[in-house]
């Protein structure tokens, strides 16, 4: 039988060699230095999203790579708006950081090579769609490459009517004709109903957000910021606010005195990036 004192040697030891063994395990490298600390990421860590290289915006006229947008709020806008409720009013979106949002209107100009750059640049944006005018030429098929072009889960389609009037001018049933028609066209095309909704110039009345409502619509997108061919102009002050969303329209040389419309956005991505700020995904917020 052993004595106490042998078997508080053996406890001792068997202490001993179990830090020894537990210092070793945790240090990088296979270092023995147990105060060094470790800065290699674990092996189980997913790797980052890929992102388009500096060729890419250079190729696009653009000086260097637009900043990553942050990690986006776990709750939207819009998740307390119950269906056939009146939708929310938003013109920006509340937010610390420095990120503003692209939305492209009615559909017109079906230029290829805005895909090209949207595919290239990763670029989320918003499109606002107007059934008269983007059924026009090649079609929807145009919107579904750019819904593909956008950073995951991808570019979203939304609701701008059916042939674009001042809904002000218009009956409460035909404004629900007009929001309702494209709802049900967009969601039979593109496999989602619109939660967004935009009226075209911005004109609304109560009927309009009754009218909305009650086809599926959770809020009515307005903007801050609007892009002219080589400039910005702003609802307020001389410069964008954190939130901002940006309204651009789908335009071509005709209509944009010669630029076409990657050289507009060119032009809009610059004065974004030269004030500091980046691109966010308005359906990650709103």
């Amino acid at each position: 039988m052993s004595s106490p004192v042998s078997g508080l040697r053996a406890a001792l030891a068997c202490a001993a060699a179990l830090l020894l063994a537990g210092t070793l395990s945790g240090c990088s490298n296979g270092s023995s230095h147990p105060s060094r600390p470790e800065t290699s990421a674990p092996e189980s860590s997913a790797p980052p999203a890929p992102r388009p290289d500096a060729a890419a915006y250079r190729r696009w006229g653009l000086d260097g790579p637009l900043a990553p947008p942050p990690v986006p709020p776990s709750t939207r806008l819009t998740a307390t708006v119950k269906p056939g409720e009146a939708p929310q009013i938003v013109r920006r979106v509340r937010t610390a950081d420095k990120i503003v949002f692209l939305t492209f209107d009615d559909g017109a100009e079906k230029d290829p090579e805005f895909v090209k750059m949207a595919e290239d640049l990763k670029l989320p944006f918003t499109m606002f769609l107007t059934d008269s005018i983007a059924r026009s030429g090649s079609g929807y098929g145009y919107f579904d490459r750019l819904r593909a072009a956008g950073p995951a889960p991808g570019n979203a389609v939304q609701n701008h009517t059916l042939t674009h009037p001042n809904l002000r001018t218009l009956s409460a049933e035909a404004q629900r004709k007009e929001i309702c028609g494209q709802q049900d066209i967009l969601e039979k095309r593109f496999g989602s109903r619109p939660v967004l909704f935009r009226p075209p110039y911005g004109n609304y009345n109560d009927q309009t957000l009754a009218a909305a409502g009650g086809c599926g619509v959770r809020a009515v997108v307005l903007w801050e910021a609007t892009m002219q061919i080589n400039d910005m102009r702003y609802a307020e002050g001389g410069g964008l606010r954190p939130g901002d969303i940006v309204l651009a329209h789908f335009r071509g040389p005709s209509e944009l005195k010669g630029t076409t419309m990657t050289q507009m956005v060119t032009n809009m991505l610059r004065s974004i990036q030269k004030q500091g700020y980046t691109v966010a995904r308005l359906e990650d917020y709103v």
